[in-house]
């Protein structure tokens, strides 16, 4: 009779014929485990503060997935003793990725090359670490998972320098405008997605017409990665509203075409150009 090795990776065997068999987990966690201490007392899930809980749900949300929040699967929580953890569940495929990111921040030491989201999460729980002499270290639930700590000794944070200011146009549909105490724009784009912009309130005050649900170019200033061009999305400010109304008109293009026809085609054999440009190639 055959033999099946109930292992993640297993092998049954079939008369002369071998089946590999394998058992693929579709969920797995990260843990973040915090060690300290609130005065005289070891941190522990009793002492440690409703606050604190809210920053590290941000920050984990943040390490595994950076992309646009509404598209991401599932992140499940609890925490548990020894002496604060922190467990986060998702998608197998998030566990992965998130696995690689702590092994190349672990051996480069250095975050720059990460995207913003990411790399504000890790300088969060630095900034945490350095002010609460907390001790943190990140894993997730892989075999060979890979392991990073952050404490009051490490300097996890991005390059000053490589973040420049840049100007920029975006284009697309005011979805929200104002704001109680900050007052934003919220532009969908199509290239980046929805887009916050910070703009004064003097002129959505001043502004006559209703902007909602039209579709504007907007001038801002922003931070921009001097090597991977990346924008900082949360760095962006209004510095004016660009009428935009992109529509096809046939007579502009027809008058493109008869320039063409005149300043170009006119003067040029078709069969000796089509000639020219597939050189020796004969099809």
């Amino acid at each position: 009779m055959g033999t099946l090795l109930r292992l993640k990776l297993g092998i049954l065997f079939l008369g002369k014929k071998y089946l590999l068999i394998c058992k693929v987990d579709k969920i797995g966690f990260i843990e973040i485990r915090i060690t300290g201490s609130k005065g005289n007392l070891d941190l522990s899930p009793d002492n440690y503060d409703i606050r604190e809980v809210i920053s590290m749900l941000e920050n984990a949300e943040s390490l595994l997935y950076s992309g646009d929040k509404k598209d991401r699967p599932t992140i499940s929580y609890r925490i548990e003793e020894g002496s604060v953890k922190h467990i986060f569940k998702t998608s197998i495929q998030f566990i992965i990725g998130f696995n690689a990111i702590i092994g190349q921040v672990n051996q480069s030491q250095n975050i720059d090359f990460l995207d913003i989201a990411t790399a504000k999460a890790f300088e969060n729980i630095q900034n945490i670490a350095a002010k609460k002499n907390y001790v943190f270290s990140l894993k997730t639930s892989l075999d060979y998972t890979n392991e990073i700590k952050l404490d009051k000794t490490t300097r996890f944070y991005r390059t000053e320098a490589i973040w420049a200011d840049a100007e920029f146009y975006f284009y697309g549909k005011i979805t929200n405008a104002g704001g109680k105490d900050k007052a934003n724009i919220h532009l969908s784009t199509e290239e980046l997605g929805s887009v916050t912009i910070e703009t004064p309130k003097n002129f959505l005050e001043d502004y006559e017409n209703n902007l909602l649900y039209k579709t504007f170019g907007i001038r801002a200033t922003g931070k921009q990665h001097s090597e991977t061009g990346e924008i900082d999305k949360s760095t962006l400010k209004f510095i004016e509203l660009v009428d935009y109304q992109p529509k096809y008109d046939e007579q502009y293009l027809k008058g493109l075409r008869d320039k063409a026809k005149k300043n170009w085609l006119s003067v040029i054999d078709p069969d000796n150009w089509l000639r020219e440009i597939r050189g020796g190639y004969e099809v």
